[in-house]
C-alpha cells in the first residue's frame, strides 16, 4: 500500500509541475486532462501527508519517553502518543478506502426510472411519492432535474416516469437505489382502514457517453406517433412522440415529453443507451460472481430493498438492516443517512475482498 502511496505522491508532484507549465497551459485540452488527474489523486495525497505527519509525531513522542527524565513531560508525551496512535489507525483505514478501485460511473449524471408495481392505484401514488423524494433530494444537492418521460394514472399517480438528474457525483450517491421499494399504509380510498402493501420499482442508470456504447442505426426502428396526455397545444395534433425499438434486444423506449420530435428522439436515444449500458454491466457482473458478493445489493430490480411503513413512521433498508423513524423527512428528500450507510457498507465489503 505504501509503495502505491509513494508513487501517487511522486505523480502528484509531477502533475503539479505540468499544470503550472506555460506551454501546457496554452494547450487547453492537455491542461484539462492533467488538472483532472491532479484532482482525482489530491484527496489521497493529502491524506497520505496527514498520515506521515502523525507518524512523525508518534516518533517524537516515543523519543521523549525514551530519553527524557522529566516526569511531567513524559506524562504529556504518553497521552499524546495514545491519541496519535488512534488517529494513525483511523487515517490508515481512510487511506485503504481511498485506494479502493473507483467506479468509473461515480461522477456521472443519472437516469432514474420509477414504475408502479403491485397494488393498483396505490402503487401509482407511491411511485409519485418516490418521484417527489428524489426530486427533493436533487434540489437539496442543487442538481438539475430533467423530465424525459411521464405516464400518469387517472387518480394522480404515476404508471412510469423517467427523468435525468444532472449533478456531480449523482450516480455515486444514488446507485444503490435500484430495486423494489415497498410501502405499507392505509390508502385514502380504504374505508375499512386496512393496511395495504404496494410496490414500485426503481432503476438508476448512469448517463452514457457515445464513446462507451455505440448503437448501429440499422438496429433501431424509429416510429413516430401523436402525443397523448393531460392537454396542451401539441397533444394529439402533431406526430411529435417517438418510439425506438432496439431490434437485437427487443428493448422499446417511448418519449413524448417535448413538443419537438427531434428532442423526443434525442431523449429516447439517451434512455436506450443507458439501458443497453446497464445490460452490458449486468452481464459483466454476472460473469464475476465474487464481485457481486462485494456489493451492497445486486442492483436487480426484483430485489426488495426498502420498506416505507406509514403506521410506524419508519423506513427500513433490508440490505444493511438500518431502520429510521423519520418517514416524513425521508420522503421529503432527507435520505443521506441511509445513502451514507449503504456506501460505508459497500466499502467495508470491498475492503474484506481486498484483504
Amino acid at each position: 500500500m505504501f509503495d502505491k502511496l509513494d508513487f501517487l505522491q511522486e505523480k502528484y508532484d509531477d502533475l503539479s509541475r505540468k499544470t503550472a507549465d506555460p506551454e501546457i497551459i496554452s494547450n487547453h485540452a492537455e491542461w484539462q486532462k492533467y488538472i483532472k488527474e491532479l484532482s482525482d489523486i489530491e484527496p489521497i495525497v493529502n491524506k497520505y501527508k496527514e498520515y506521515k505527519s502523525v507518524k512523525e509525531g508518534i516518533e517524537e513522542a516515543k523519543a521523549i519517553l525514551e530519553e527524557s527524565n522529566d516526569e511531567e513531560l513524559r506524562e504529556m508525551a504518553k497521552m499524546e502518543l495514545g491519541d496519535l496512535e488512534d488517529k494513525l489507525e483511523r487515517i490508515e483505514n481512510e487511506l485503504k478506502i481511498l485506494l479502493l478501485p473507483k467506479d468509473p460511473n461515480d461522477e456521472k449524471n443519472v437516469i432514474v426510472e420509477i414504475r408502479a408495481g403491485a397494488g393498483g392505484d396505490e402503487a401509482g401514488l407511491f411511485a409519485g411519492d418516490l418521484l417527489r423524494m428524489y426530486t427533493r433530494y436533487a434540489e437539496r444537492n442543487r442538481w438539475k432535474v430533467e423530465m424525459m418521460s411521464l405516464n400518469e394514472t387517472g387518480v394522480g399517480g404515476i404508471k412510469e416516469v423517467i427523468f435525468m438528474l444532472r449533478g456531480k457525483g449523482a450516480y455515486s450517491r444514488l446507485k444503490f437505489e435500484s430495486g423494489v421499494h415497498r410501502v405499507q399504509r392505509i390508502p385514502a380510498t380504504e374505508s375499512g382502514g386496512r393496511i395495504h402493501t404496494s410496490t414500485a420499482t426503481v432503476a438508476v442508470l448512469p448517463e452514457v457517453d457515445d464513446v462507451e456504447i455505440e448503437i448501429n442505426p440499422n438496429d433501431v426502428r424509429v416510429d413516430v406517433f401523436r402525443s397523448s396526455g393531460n392537454g396542451g397545444q401539441s397533444v394529439n395534433t402533431t406526430d411529435s412522440a417517438v418510439r425506438l425499438t432496439h431490434i437485437p434486444t427487443g428493448m422499446v423506449v417511448s418519449c413524448q415529453d417535448e413538443k419537438s420530435q427531434l428532442k423526443n428522439k434525442e431523449k429516447a436515444f439517451k434512455i436506450l443507451k443507458a439501458r443497453l449500458y446497464d445490460k452490458m454491466l449486468a452481464e459483466q457482473n454476472a460473469e464475476i460472481a465474487e464481485a457481486r458478493k462485494s456489493q451492497v445489493g445486486t442492483g436487480d430490480r426484483s430485489e426488495r430493498i426498502r420498506t416505507y411503513n406509514f403506521p410506524q413512521g419508519r423506513v427500513t433498508d433490508h440490505r444493511i438492516n438500518v431502520t429510521l423513524y423519520k418517514l416524513d423527512a425521508f420522503l421529503d428528500g432527507d435520505i443521506d443517512e441511509i445513502l451514507d450507510a449503504l456506501i460505508t457498507s459497500d466499502q467495508a465489503e470491498k475492503l474484506k475482498q481486498v484483504v
